[in-house]
């Protein structure tokens, strides 16, 4: 189809769906190929471009002064015919036929608006580019086409497969499908789009492909029935196709035979509206099919100028009448005399003077413009682009020396450059532009195949997915439309492993995909409970800026690894969350802890009581034996031992854990020091009752006992006191015992000024057993050397006993360890120091008269 204009631009469609291409015997010259399967469909595209330049031949806006003429070629879905039919139209090196009465031939055109077909657009353009010649595609989707080092003056007014590719795993997001089967054609449309769902869905941890199968046009049935087996066998609910109708019919046949059933399909838009596969016996396979659609457009006045197509009589042998032949046979079912190459006409002969309006034909609809309506922006791109051109004044233009392009001597790169720049809207309200790929503002349709009543299939429009400058990638879906061809007419599931539950991790099973998993449980103090989003996805928005991740998707991450909980917390029995870990420390409200308050209470109110005996019988002779005030201290130190193991006892704080070993062990040296001075005044008054031993007991009187136990208790006192100033001993929290729990402690801060309170305390102790143990024969009516000595080696015992037992013991039990200790060694003292006397004052008191205690001597 060809007309004359001052520009003429070229187009290739498929009119015919085949080619037949004649013998080469190279002993003639070879006869050209001919075309077979009239493309009624390809014939309104090619007839869309028409009525653009038409209209805009009309409008005296755009190019005023200036006719468009066209060069529309059939590739007859061919590479080779494609290829030589744009060689052609390029180079003005076609056959020359009459275009009118006036003019022979045909100008070189300056863009070509086609092909339809991915593989035939790589081939072309990049010949095209080498030239910079425009060429802008409706149909051709293949992500390979935006290299613009590779194709150079290659555009389009259909979104890449690399969108379409990303709108399909925002609607596998939507309904959490995150394993799917994926079929692909094999062509370049179908092999780079398996490569982009490798890179955008897979790689990117969105989900796993079960499986991937390649279509062939002439796949042998061995071949579809595997293809199908797989699919039925599988796993996965749902199968994304990325082919052209052509190579899913015989495959559909295989699905009808085997009768798979229950599988949600999501198609690219090379087949979501295939009429040859919108039939009601595919229903029970097809129905509910979630597919991307070319933009649907309105183009006003065009069904009129379809009505108007009628042969021309008198240039019947044109190519441009023989299609408009063509079209007029396959519409009627009539034939020409002579017939017209191309059609398998039969019945009457054709007048020519049918009525259009009185025929049913898919080629009237203009309701579901998708096609057409990118040859229609495809073609206003080039008309808006040359206006831009012829609009720049010389002398301002952007050439070198400010020049400006002109029709005379036009260049292609010239006409490029305006092309890249071309914006505008159409009349349907659609913005038109071209990125510095070559790639349009992206937006796409997401149809919904469901049945009508009668049974008959329709497609239902339920929402679009976009790209726009401020939003970012967007996708809109109204869920309440949407058919779902299942018994419970909800979104199926298609996952290869369920999410792990709170409290689990995903273990991947090897060999397989990383969708599948097993679910193990978190270990101790280990915890997974993520609802976020799905971290890779985010990488997936910084990546493609898509928002809808951010806004509409569920998603949920199923947990590698197990996060461990913070050193204070623990995980709960479920493993789903951190809850405080247990505090334990000797506290006054256990067991433990009431038991050791009662006894050292207890034993603080026997030291009373002795104290209150001893005061009531200070006069008598076995309260005054062997220097009373030295008992009086005793027992008050007793008491201060009984008491400080109170500070052992409730929550460890600050003070309590600097004061309770400096209490401790200032109290057991006051009253070991005690206990020393009084077993070595004895030791004094025998020697001193020997001839010469007069002198020693001036040096054991009451000041010099006083002042002995004040050194030996300050010493103590300045261990304490270097202790507290060095290494202060302060609360700890302990996590070392225990996992679960906390224990509360004091650490001692200085282990080395811990270790010398007690060497200090057992010294003394050693001290005065040695000292007790050598004066226990000595005579005296009541020597106390014995009692000294039985309770010094009570405190001894207790104490070497304290220390593995203090070692080995760990948390509350240690301290539990020590105020048994404390409480130990002062009823020792207590009872063998005050016990016989209390019970001759309480009960003998016949005894206690200086006869009797003197009787006792003279009897030893």
């Amino acid at each position: 189809m060809h007309k004359a204009g001052d520009v003429v631009l070229g187009g290739l469609f498929q009119v015919h769906s085949v080619s037949v291409f004649p013998d080469r015997s190279f002993t003639s010259e070879p006869q050209q190929p001919t075309c077979h399967g009239f493309d009624v469909l390809g014939y309104r595209e090619a007839q869309t471009m028409a009525f653009a330049i038409d209209e805009i031949n009309r409008n005296s806006n755009l190019l005023p002064n200036v006719t468009l003429g066209y060069s529309l070629y059939d590739h007859c879905a061919n590479l080779g015919i494609g290829f030589s039919a744009a060689l052609s139209s390029v180079s003005g090196q076609e056959e020359q036929f009459i275009l009118d009465k006036t003019c022979v031939g045909s100008p070189p055109v300056v863009g070509i608006v086609g092909d339809s077909s991915s593989t035939r657009s790589i081939a072309i353009s990049s010949v095209l580019g080498l030239y910079r010649v425009p060429m802008v595609s409706y149909f051709a989707t293949c992500s390979c086409l935006s290299d613009r080092k590779k194709f150079p003056s290659f555009f389009r007014t259909i979104p890449s497969d690399a969108f379409q590719v990303r709108a399909m795993i925002q609607i596998l997001n939507r309904f959490g499908w995150t394993w799917a089967g994926l079929l692909v054609s094999d062509d370049d449309y179908g092999l780079h789009a398996a490569r982009s769902f490798q890179s955008d869905f897979i790689q990117t941890g969105l989900g796993c492909l079960a499986y991937i199968e390649v279509l062939f046009t002439d796949s042998d049935q061995a071949d579809l029935r595997r293809i199908v087996y797989v699919m039925k066998k599988s796993t996965a609910r749902v199968v994304i196709v990325f082919a052209p109708q052509e190579y899913m019919i015989n495959l559909m046949k295989e699905v009808v035979r085997q009768n798979v059933t229950g599988l949600q399909w999501i198609t690219s838009e090379a087949w979501t509206a295939a009429s040859m596969l919108q039939t009601a016996h595919l229903m029970p396979y097809l129905g509910g099919t979630l597919g991307i659609a070319i933009r649907r457009g309105e183009i006003p006045g065009f069904r009129k100028f379809l009505q108007q197509i009628r042969p021309d009589h008198h240039n019947n042998n044109s190519y441009g009448n023989s299609m408009v032949n063509q079209f007029w046979e396959y519409t009627f079912n009539c034939r020409f005399a002579p017939p017209t190459a191309g059609v398998d006409a039969g019945g009457a002969l054709c007048t020519g003077q049918e009525d259009l309006e009185n025929v049913e034909t898919e080629f009237f609809d203009i309701s579901n413009l998708r096609p057409e309506y990118n040859v229609y922006k495809a073609v206003y791109a080039l008309a808006y682009a040359l206006d831009d051109m012829l609009k720049c004044e010389p002398g301002r233009g952007p050439f070198s020396g400010h020049s400006c392009g002109n029709l005379k001597g036009l260049e292609p790169w010239q006409f490029l450059y305006y092309l890249e720049k071309v914006n505008f809207t159409t009349s349907f309200g659609d913005q038109v532009s071209f990125d510095e790929n070559g790639d349009p503002l992206p937006i796409y349709d997401i149809m919904n195949l469901l049945p009508l009543p009668d049974g008959r299939p329709v497609l239902q429009y339920v929402g679009e997915v976009k790209r726009t400058a401020f939003k970012g990638e967007e996708l809109t879906l109204d869920e309440d439309k949407i058919f779902w061809n299942f018994e419970s007419k909800k979104p199926p599931r298609s996952v290869c492993s369920e999410s792990c539950p709170p409290g689990t991790r995903m273990a991947r099973k090897k060999g397989e995909p990383v969708c599948c998993f097993d679910c193990i449980p978190c270990s101790e103090g280990k915890t997974s409970n993520e609802t976020s989003w799905y971290s890779v996805s985010n990488m997936a928005v910084r990546r493609h800026n898509i928002n809808m991740y951010l806004k509409t998707v569920p998603f949920f991450i199923d947990s590698m690894e197990c996060t461990s909980c913070p050193e204070d917390f623990w995980s709960s029995p479920q493993r789903d969350h951190c809850i405080p870990k247990k505090t334990e420390f000797l506290s006054y409200n256990e067991p433990l802890g009431i038991c050791l308050t009662a006894i050292s209470l207890l034993g603080t109110c026997i030291c009373a009581v002795v104290l209150s005996i001893f005061i009531c019988h200070r006069g008598t002779p076995i309260v005054r034996a062997n220097n009373s005030e030295l008992s009086f201290q005793i027992l008050l130190s007793l008491q201060l031992c009984f008491l400080c193991s109170l500070l052992f006892i409730g929550r460890p704080r600050r003070w309590t854990c600097q004061l309770r070993h400096a209490a401790f062990g200032i109290s057991f040296v006051l009253c070991v020091s005690c206990i020393l001075v009084k077993t070595m005044v004895v030791l004094a008054v025998f020697k001193a009752s020997k001839p010469g031993g007069g002198a020693t007991l001036k040096w054991f009187g009451v000041l010099q006992q006083r002042g002995t136990v004040m050194v030996l208790t300050s010493i103590q006192a300045a261990i304490c006191t270097t202790w507290l100033v060095s290494a202060s001993p302060t609360p700890h929290k302990n996590t070392k015992y225990y996992n679960d729990k906390i224990v509360y402690e004091c650490a001692v801060g200085s282990p080395v000024g811990f270790a010398v309170l007690l060497g200090y305390i057992g010294s003394l102790a050693i001290l005065s057993f040695l000292t007790a143990f050598i004066s226990r024969n000595l005579p005296d009516s009541f020597n106390e050397a014995k009692l000294i000595t039985f309770s010094m080696l009570i405190f001894c015992a207790v104490w070497v006993a304290f220390v593995p037992a203090y070692i080995s013991s760990p948390g509350k039990y240690a301290d539990a360890v020590e105020v048994f200790a404390i409480l130990a060694s002062s009823f020792g003292l207590l009872v063998a120091l005050f016990g016989p006397k209390c019970y001759i004052i309480l009960l003998r008191p016949e005894r206690n008269t200086k006869k009797a205690i003197m009787g006792r001597g003279t009897e030893s």
